[in-house]
């Protein structure tokens, strides 16, 4: 199951995009292609385990 904080956006602030690119909504940033893949657990990654940023934000929650 991908990372309940990814969206995709396909328009920031100021500019629109071709392709729809990957947002993390807990550092309200566009993420690179490979933290995505992370996201959604693509090449046997996890983002409970591999994304730190995941694993901070799930710590301050509790």
């Amino acid at each position: 199951m991908p990372c309940p904080y990814l969206e995709y956006r396909d328009t920031s602030a100021d500019q629109s995009f071709d392709e729809a690119r990957a947002f993390c909504t807990v550092v309200e940033e566009f993420v690179q292609p490979m933290r995505a893949d992370i996201c959604n657990d693509r090449y046997a990654l996890d983002h409970e385990s591999h994304c730190e940023i995941y694993r901070a934000h799930a710590e301050g929650e509790e």
